[in-house]
């Protein structure tokens, strides 16, 4: 089919990839011209692992441009991938996605199928489908339909080629057949409904999540206080099939560009029906609170950090993204210098995304030992591999004070143990070493 793909971000350009790889022709429009530039040169403007390789892959089925005539024209499927942002009061600015639909209105000149994919407010396809008609330019039949998705950055093509379910919100035979025709090379389960529905089985999809995170986080805090580990309590409850063992990793809290902003927006929806959704919301003030859990421990140890060497290893809010929305370590770093701490990170691929936000206050390295040397605490956001797999020896040999804190839980507490360093993680018992390995003068101890 020809497939037209509006918006190159994390799901348009997933999405046109996986179409291509499924010998679709896909034509991806997007009006930033130099995101355009940059993959008709057969590179992605995005970290996603093994995204790039796929577009170089399927360059003769990819085209990508700036102009949406060229785009939308003649395509049978035209798939609205753009943005969504969160506006202060937690609703959805949906401009980019009237924007795309007011240029699709105006430029197709055959009957076509619109699918909207960008997480949008349940009802928005319903307004897209009128919108399309108030602006269409040329007598052809247009169909909206709702086509949620559901991947993961990190894992973004393993989630689309592979997913668990196509969810279809259609109004018409005629629109799932044609959705369908899109979808079938991929051999997977169908959902369809209607459009309401299935842009509600998006948010209530992705908001469970965020609520199973925040309740696994407060079971965890509990564990802590009564000795229990929450690593073994986590594995007893995921192997009961009802509750599953994904995303019950105990931590600080989520954060991206989805669970954030998808609670907040759900919460918006469900205030404007004056109903108000309790668990929710308090998914939600758990998530902030757990965000800061690591500078809570810390102040068990020192006094203030004003003057302190503080290694942060992990900035993305999750390994394998560069994405730094709503990450855990931004609000950390924030309280460590307005406290007057002196900041070194690390992080394999966020550190030029932090940059923005951090441009000159803090200490970029090139090294994890780099990062750690000499510092009085290292605080650890994100469960990189890299991480995962250091040396838990060497922060006793290169810290000033070995105290590590971590709220990925990333290594044994025997190994911590053997190591000598004073640890602490999230949910399970602390690891301190004798009186004498406490930290020195240079972390006052209350």
């Amino acid at each position: 089919m020809d497939i037209a793909v509006a918006g190159v971000g994390y799901v348009g350009l997933v999405t046109a990839a996986c179409l291509a790889e499924k010998g679709h022709k896909v034509a991806c429009v997007d009006v930033d011209v130099e995101k355009v530039a940059l993959l008709q040169r057969g590179k992605s403007p995005i970290y996603e692992p093994g995204l790039e390789e796929l577009i170089r892959k399927n360059r003769e089925r990819l085209l990508f441009t700036a102009d949406y005539a060229a785009a939308c024209q003649r395509a049978d499927v035209i798939i609205i991938a753009v943005g969504t942002p969160e506006e202060p009061d937690g609703s959805v600015n949906l401009q980019y996605v009237w924007e795309a639909a007011k240029q699709i209105a105006q430029t197709v000149e055959k009957d076509c199928v619109v699918a909207v994919k960008s997480t949008v407010p349940v009802g928005t396809s319903d307004q897209v489908e009128r919108w399309i008609y108030e602006h269409r330019k040329h007598p052809v039949h247009i169909e909206v339909v709702a086509n949620p998705e559901f991947l993961s950055q990190g894992t973004a093509i393993k989630d689309t080629l592979h997913a668990s379910r196509i969810v279809l919100g259609v109004e018409s035979p005629h629109a799932e057949k044609v959705m369908k025709e899109v979808y079938d090379p991929f051999y997977l389960p169908y959902v369809v409904t209607d459009r309401k529905s299935a842009e509600m089985v998006k948010y209530a999809s992705n908001v469970f999540l965020a609520l199973k995170i925040s309740y696994i986080n407060e079971i965890a805090n509990l564990c802590e206080m009564v000795g229990a580990n929450i690593e073994d309590v986590a594995e007893g409850m995921g192997m009961d099939p009802r509750i599953g063992s994904r995303f019950l990793r105990a931590g600080i809290g989520y954060g991206g560009s989805c669970f954030p902003k998808d609670t907040k927006a759900l919460r918006w929806l469900a205030d404007g029906c004056d109903y108000e959704l309790k668990t929710v919301q308090a998914a939600m003030e758990v998530n902030e609170s757990q965000k800061v859990k690591l500078i809570e421990k810390a102040r068990t140890y020192v006094s203030h950090f004003r003057g302190l060497e503080v290694a942060v290893l992990g900035l993305t809010f999750k390994p394998g993204t560069d994405d730094i929305r709503e990450a855990p370590s931004l609000a950390n770093i924030a309280v460590l210098l307005e406290e007057g701490a002196n900041v070194r990170v690390w992080d394999p691929v966020g550190m030029e995304n932090a940059k923005r936000v951090f441009p000159k206050e803090i200490t970029y390295c090139s090294t994890i030992e780099e990062a750690v040397a000499n510092a009085d605490i290292c605080f650890i956001f994100t469960e990189w591999p890299e991480i995962r797999q250091f040396d838990v020896r060497q922060y006793a040999n290169l810290m000033k004070t070995p105290l590590v804190l971590d709220g990925r839980n990333c290594y044994s507490l025997a190994s911590a143990r053997e190591a000598g360093i004073i640890y602490e993680s999230i949910g399970r018992k602390r690891v301190c070493p004798a009186e004498d390995h406490l930290p020195s003068e240079h972390i006052p101890v209350k």
